[in-house]
């Protein structure tokens, strides 16, 4: 294949990614976007695997396994198992990039093609990118598990982090000083793995820091972190499509960052400084242990009976409802209101269900109408006008806490101020406390309403009396 048409390739795989995350940003043009990244990465995939001209055999066995991997995953893994398998398939790519590192290093031919500054260069960007992609790798592995239960989401504070942060910086710069100079000798191994050590301790201990109620920050940003590693692969390797791609998925997640940050009232720097969820007021133990007074449960008749003589209705999905895959006997129910003229509104938090963007794509599934599914910021101000909310597997995303108590570890957060509304219903398995480990007030106000259970069953069972 000619030096041109792989050129082009790349040219129009990179703008197939560009039109992706595009697409992407919108629920309406989302089956669009994601098709142009599907056909992005097969052309990038073709043009690449035909430019092999060796080891065909391990690189085709190689596709196979992963490809079977994937496949594999796709079919099994639930929605509700998304931020975990995003966190893990983070660390991937981190590994990958160190890696190649290491194999980019150790190649033979490698003092041949480079010297002098172009040596010194090339071996900035084979540190950086095993820099990055080490701690990448270690950090998305804390991340999956603390997202999925195996760890624990209260933050790891040891004495004095950020010195302990600082000096692990300098130490790497330090290391990196040593690596280029003994590289140019034929040396540089020892302060490579030295490195390598360092980032993998420097990624523990940043998403250790890092409360619970962070992680979907934590996910969008090592999401970053892949894509500069994939970056700076492509700067080992001299390819420009890894180089564009990756710095397209490294900026995208920075902003998405940004964005969650700002939606959370927080400064980027200080959540990777583990400052979310740290507080050195009461512990989420103690607020739990804090009798704040009596809850009032209703059954499935008494809330369909609500839903019925209401004119205004707010749905606020959470990671419960995502568990239970009750998203479909909801869009079933909201089909059934507004057929008895009532506004039925679904209002989505930033970070609700612990990944951006996870509770819209839920509702999309369940085919719920995009015009009726409204961001935080859209809808906050009309609960006063709000008949009956229905919260579904939410906590933290609905804790007045966060605006009234400045020692909560969710403090200054923005959340959805459904307890403005005139009744509030929660649906919950039963009073244990959300991600961050919080108690929420909202359970213990006069107009609010509990219905126990599994959500999917319970809201068929309003559904059922709906109908009747």
């Amino acid at each position: 294949m000619t030096e041109g048409i792989v050129t082009a390739s790349y040219v129009g795989a990179t703008i197939l990614f560009i039109l992706a995350l595009g697409g992407l940003s919108n629920q309406e043009t989302s089956r669009r976007g994601n098709l142009f990244g599907i056909i992005g990465m097969s052309v990038a995939l073709i043009v690449t695997i035909a430019g092999v001209t060796s080891n065909i055999a391990i690189l085709i066995g190689g596709l196979l396994i992963g490809g079977s991997i994937g496949l594999i995953l796709a079919k099994r893994v639930q929605m509700t198992e998304m931020p975990e398998l995003v966190a893990i398939l983070h660390s991937l790519v981190g590994l990958a990039a160190v890696l190649v590192g290491f194999a980019n290093f150790m190649d033979s031919g490698r003092l041949e093609h480079y010297a002098g500054v172009e040596l010194t260069i090339h071996d900035v960007e084979t540190y950086l990118g095993i820099l990055i992609g080490a701690v990448t790798f270690s950090g998305s592995i804390i991340a999956f598990g603390k997202l999925s239960g195996k760890i624990g989401g209260n933050p790891m504070l040891l004495p004095a982090r950020h010195w302990l942060n600082l000096g692990l910086l300098i130490a790497s710069i330090c290391i990196c000083v040593m690596f280029v100079g003994q590289s140019a000798a034929g040396g540089g191994l020892t302060p490579l793995l030295i490195m390598t050590g360092i980032a993998l301790l420097f990624g523990i201990h940043m998403v250790m820091a890092i409360g619970g109620a962070d992680m979907p920050v934590v996910v969008s940003m090592l999401n970053s972190y892949s894509g500069w590693a994939a970056s700076a692969t492509g700067f080992m390797l001299n390819n420009d499509l890894l180089i564009v791609t990756g710095a397209l998925v490294g900026s995208s997640g920075a902003i998405l960052s940004y964005i969650m940050c700002r939606a959370m009232n927080r400064k980027f720097l200080s959540v990777i400084a583990g400052g979310f969820g740290t507080t050195t007021g009461g512990s989420s133990a103690d607020a739990g242990a804090v009798d704040q007074g009596e809850v009032v449960a209703m059954e499935a008749p008494e809330v369909a009976g609500l839903l019925t003589e209401a004119k205004e209705v707010m749905i606020i999905p959470g990671y419960g409802m995502a568990v239970a895959q009750a998203q479909h006997i909801v869009c079933e129910i909201t089909k059934t209101l507004k057929k008895k003229k009532v506004n039925v509104r679904f209002g989505i938090h930033p970070v609700a269900g612990r990944m951006p963007g996870h509770m819209n794509v839920l509702l999309a599934e369940a085919k719920v109408p995009y015009d009726i599914v409204y961001e935080m910021d859209e809808i906050n101000d009309d609960f006063p006008n709000i008949d009956v909310s229905i919260v579904i597997g939410a906590n933290d995303i609905v804790n007045p806490s966060a605006l009234t108590d400045p020692n909560s570890p969710i403090a200054g957060m923005p959340v959805l101020e459904c307890w403005k509304g005139k009744t509030t219903v929660v649906l919950k398995r039963g009073m244990a406390t959300g991600y961050a480990g919080v108690q929420n007030p909202l359970f213990f106000e006069e107009n609010t309403r509990m219905l126990f259970g599994n959500a999917k069953t319970t809201l068929e069972g309003v559904a059922q009396a709906l109908k009747e």
